[in-house]
Formats: structure tokens, C-alpha cells, sequence
């Protein structure tokens, strides 16, 4: 954790950059010169709303006044499976999407934000992304769709929630769950059947039982989004140990910035990713003892026989992946050549 804070500390504090978060940040405000609009995963009130937001006034501040950013939170305009869309063809301006919802417009998203079996260590996944070539074929891989990849962001495990106990592996099969790209595709090898909805969906089809389940994207989700009230049950195995998520621009507004506010944007993604990873460590122990306090409760400790079933149903994933697409492809070798 401090490696991996000391890296995001050192990309923070070097050339342009540096000088972006003090001229900035001090600059006296003017009219707007660019005026943006930011789509995120999360309602207002919610504990990653607000960080998503620290992000926007960040770059507002930083450029002295010259971005204004306007934040859209989910269902304000644009629906969470279309965050990507609407980067990409100008209709907002930035966005920070959730990969599987929009697997069938880019593939490699689901690679990006955490395969089952991939490692869950911060400091290795700053490597992976920055020293291994993984956030370069990335670049390439959005680019292609005509958006800006900026720096990505870390968030805590992907955990299942559900409305009866999960005793062992064998009870999730026939389950309806929640459960979009390859966290899908894996419970489906356990006998599930994935539904694609997404967070502010979640609720309200646990309480009218159009799903058994559902995946948040991390601890914190279940808790925002008051899951517990209809359902009680955490499975101790996460599906990822991490996720990694990006923000994106649309090109041609990012390339109509001078380069100074395009180093003050990449600057106010730095800060958002660490704070993405500190606050979100913090917030997840609350989320946990604030959803004990209600009822939550945690399987059994799975059984070597469970441990062994889990394991196989994430193997092959990586492969069939990397059919998808050539960014794919190099993405896997990548992540294999790591694993090695």
C-alpha cells in the first residue's frame, strides 16, 4: 500500500504536473473557457458520488475557472450501460464507466477492470498498467473508439450479495444473479444464470425477486445502495480481489485543450486515483459494520472442495478473452507474461 501510494505521490509531484496543482490551484478565477460534462456511476449522497465530484471541482480549481465541469450522477441524463456511448460520440464529455456494461461496444474493458485469477495488489497493478505495458495498449484500445485514457483508478474486491444463504458453491446454481462481463460468465460455470442491470437497478430487483443476487462493484455499493434491507447474505469469496476502472475523455474535446489544461486534467486524475484507493480502503470496514448492523451475514468459511470449485470456474476466462479482439489478445499476453 505505501509502494503503491509513493507511486502515485511521485507522478503527482513531477515536471508540468507539479506546477499545474500550485499555479492552479491559486490561479484567480475566470469565465469558463471549456465547459464539460462528467458522467458517473454513482447517485448523489453516495460516498463515491462525492469522490467522483472532488474529481470535477479538482480540475475546476486547478485551471483556475478555465474548465467548468458540470457532474451528471446516475440517472441524471445518461444511464450507467451508456457512459461509454456517450464519450465517445461527444454527447458528454468525460465519464468514468463500469466496464461489463459495455462489453459488447468494447471488449477489452472487461480485461482492463480485473479478471478472475488476476492479482489483487495494488503496487502490482501500478506495474502491470505503468512499468508492463498494460495502460499503453489500453491508450491504443480506446483511441481507437475515439476517447482519451486517462489515469485509471483502483477500487476494493467484488463481492455477491444474496437473498438466501450460500452454503457452498452447489446453492448458486439455478440463482438469478446480477452480474454483468466476465463476473457473469463465471458464475455461470457455478451453475448460475447472470442478469445485466445496472447499480441503481439492483434494489429494486432484489425486492420484487427478478434476481436471487447481485455483484456490486465493490463492498461499498452494497451498503450505498441499501442491499441489505433485502438481502442478508455476503459469500466470503470475491470474484476479483480488485478492480481497476478508468476515466475517459472524449478525444476531439481533449485535443482542443491547450496542453497546459490537458496536464491540469491528468494532474486532478492522479489525485482522484489515490483518493480512490485510500478512501475506498477506509470506507469498505465502514460499509461492512454498518451492513452487520443490519442483519448482514457471511457464509461459511468455503470448504477446500469450494475453494477448488471457485478456482475452476475462473480458468479459461483469460482465454476467451483474448479471442475477442488484438487489444485483447496483447492484453492477456500481458497479464500472462506478469503472471509467470
Amino acid at each position: 500500500m505505501k509502494r503503491m501510494l509513493s507511486k502515485m505521490s511521485r507522478r503527482i509531484a513531477t515536471g508540468a504536473v507539479a506546477l499545474t496543482l500550485t499555479a492552479g490551484a491559486t490561479a484567480n478565477a475566470v469565465a469558463a473557457e471549456f465547459n464539460w460534462r462528467f458522467a458517473n456511476l454513482y447517485s448523489r449522497g453516495t460516498a463515491f458520488g462525492e469522490v467522483y465530484q472532488s474529481l470535477a471541482d479538482n480540475i475546476e480549481t486547478m485551471s483556475g475557472g478555465r474548465i467548468a465541469v458540470k457532474m451528471m450522477y446516475a440517472g441524471e441524463g445518461i444511464s450507467t450501460n451508456g457512459i461509454f456511448g456517450a464519450v465517445k460520440n461527444g454527447l458528454i464529455t468525460m465519464g468514468a464507466p463500469f466496464q461489463p456494461m459495455h462489453a459488447g461496444e468494447m471488449s477489452e474493458g472487461i480485461i482492463e477492470v480485473g479478471l478472475p485469477g488476476g492479482t489483487d495488489n495494488p503496487a502490482e497493478l501500478m506495474d502491470l498498467f505503468y512499468e508492463k505495458g498494460f495502460g499503453d495498449v489500453l491508450s491504443e484500445a480506446y483511441a481507437a473508439h475515439g476517447i482519451k485514457y486517462l489515469d485509471p483508478y483502483i477500487q476494493p474486491p467484488v463481492y455477491i450479495i444474496t437473498k438466501e444463504p450460500i452454503n457452498s458453491v452447489e446453492d448458486f446454481k439455478g440463482l438469478k444473479i446480477r452480474a454483468p462481463g466476465a463476473y457473469g460468465k463465471f458464475l455461470r460455470n457455478l451453475g448460475a444464470s447472470p442478469v445485466n442491470l445496472t447499480w441503481s437497478e439492483i434494489y429494486t430487483a432484489l425486492s420484487t425477486g427478478v434476481i436471487d443476487g447481485s455483484i456490486g462493484s465493490n463492498l461499498i455499493d452494497h451498503r450505498d445502495g441499501n442491499h441489505v434491507e433485502v438481502a442478508k447474505y455476503m459469500y466470503r469469496l470475491p470474484l476479483a480481489g480488485a478492480q481497476v476502472l478508468p476515466v475517459i475523455v472524449n478525444q476531439k474535446a481533449w485535443d482542443a485543450l491547450p496542453a497546459d489544461l490537458q496536464a491540469i486534467v491528468s494532474a486532478a486524475t492522479v489525485v482522484h486515483a489515490k483518493d480512490q484507493l485510500t478512501k475506498s480502503r477506509a470506507w469498505e470496514a465502514q460499509a461492512i459494520a454498518d451492513m452487520e448492523a443490519k442483519g448482514l451475514q457471511w457464509s461459511p468459511e468455503p470448504s477446500a472442495a469450494d475453494r477448488e470449485a471457485w478456482k475452476t470456474a475462473g480458468a479459461g476466462l483469460w482465454d476467451d478473452y483474448a479471442k475477442e479482439s488484438d487489444f485483447s489478445a496483447r492484453l492477456i499476453d500481458v497479464l500472462k507474461k506478469d503472471a509467470n
